[in-house]
């Protein structure tokens, strides 16, 4: 699996436990989905993303998105 493969489905895992917290607990949790949601749109701007960072130093090859 490359970087950004790893990247979308840590994004997902996020988002969907964001959805499943908000739904059991409280819709506060919404809100890491909005703060997911907003970190894909400046990595798509920027570059910068702490979660591939995180991910390259465990090993993951890199693809096209994440040098």
């Amino acid at each position: 699996m490359t970087l950004d493969r790893a990247v979308f489905v840590f994004a997902g895992f996020v988002v969907l436990t964001s959805v499943a917290l908000a739904h059991l607990v409280s819709p506060w949790w919404m809100l890491l989905a909005a703060f997911a949601g907003l970190n894909m749109i400046q990595a798509a701007f920027t570059g910068f993303c702490p979660a591939a960072m995180a991910l390259k130093k465990l090993g993951f090859k890199p693809g096209q998105a994440f040098r």
